[in-house]
């Protein structure tokens, strides 16, 4: 009887081996499941569902899309984090659910991104901005600096709230050039330039995106970018000033659960970098203001810890606790 299980085993195991084999090298046999973790018409899920849509063609499965807001941002993404580790669960997660949210309200956030995500390329950045009324004195960033300077805290600045990335970039273009405004939060990156525009603030920082129409309309000006953006070739980031190191600007990339098996990564992630880098998709997100530049799992990990390093001595300094 042994010698008989011993053969059955024999023969059984290389058939076992090639199925368990052949199940790697077809991945992906079913949809994907993409989660957002912002709400349904956001910037952030139009920009996801667009990269979802070229990717279904890259991977020839489809790529659902599913928005769990919440928690800013970090519900949806603890849900990726918690799910299985089979590469049929993704996230489209936003720069604050990786790096602000921990450190503005940390004992909210039930993952760690560094040890339970799996980063697996970036897709956009969104420039973040420093904006004015257009018949304000200053016509640059130096005259405003050089009037923040003679004018201590005289400046009132409205940004998106204390968590934002907007406020950080306030907080570190002060830091770097040695000025002071008061921070006016707002209820939401849309209030920013109404408030400008209303004469209740000198200046207001937020993603470019959302001063755009009131630029175009010729009613605000644009004085400091965190990126450079097409068209704006004489706006200043603060490199171009001689300051070391750029304001942060918001971003969206793509996650999975850590430990995903190497043999659904090789696939998945050359996938995302030819869906990202899509000749058609490319114009569409330009057009919303948004600069496509792909980054690889490694280096959007550098990124995210080296970005989640000068925003945690920022907070520090402000007596944000991060503990």
């Amino acid at each position: 009887m042994k010698r008989l299980m011993l053969a059955l085993a024999l023969v059984w195991l290389p058939v076992w081996c090639s199925g368990s084999a052949a199940s790697a090298a077809s991945y992906p046999s079913r949809d994907i499941e993409m989660i957002i973790p912002m709400l349904a018409g956001s910037a952030g899920d139009i920009t996801g569902r667009l990269l979802a849509e070229e990717l279904k063609k890259e991977l020839g499965v489809g790529v659902i899309v599913l928005n769990k807001p919440g928690g800013s941002f970090t519900v949806g993404t603890d849900m990726v984090a918690r799910s299985k580790k089979d590469g049929y669960t993704i996230g489209y997660v936003n720069a604050p659910a990786i790096v602000y949210s921990r450190v503005t309200e940390p004992k909210s956030v039930a993952y760690d991104p560094q040890k339970d995500l799996e980063p697996l390329g970036l897709h956009v950045f969104f420039p973040q901005a420093i904006a004015v009324q257009a018949k304000a004195p200053w016509k640059n960033i130096q005259e405003l600096i050089a009037h923040a300077k003679k004018n201590p805290g005289a400046l009132r600045c409205a940004n998106p709230g204390q968590g934002s990335v907007s406020t950080f970039v306030a907080e570190l273009t002060q830091d770097l050039a040695g000025f002071k405004v008061t921070q006016v939060p707002t209820k939401g990156g849309q209030q920013a330039p109404t408030m400008l525009l209303g004469g209740h603030v000198e200046l207001a920082v937020g993603a470019y995106s959302v001063f755009a129409p009131h630029v175009e309309s010729g009613n605000l000006r644009i004085l400091l970018l965190s990126r450079k953006l097409p068209g704006f070739e004489g706006v200043s980031t603060l490199s171009d000033l001689g300051y070391k190191g750029e304001a942060p600007s918001g971003w969206f990339s793509l996650y999975g659960p850590a430990g995903l098996p190497e043999e659904v990564k090789r696939v998945l992630v050359p996938a995302i970098k030819k869906a990202v880098e899509a000749p058609s998709l490319r114009p569409k997100l330009e057009k919303m203001f948004y600069v496509v530049d792909y980054r690889s799992p490694g280096e959007l990990a550098k990124m995210a810890k080296e970005e989640y390093e000068t925003v945690s001595a920022i907070a520090k300094r402000l007596g944000i606790p991060n503990e």
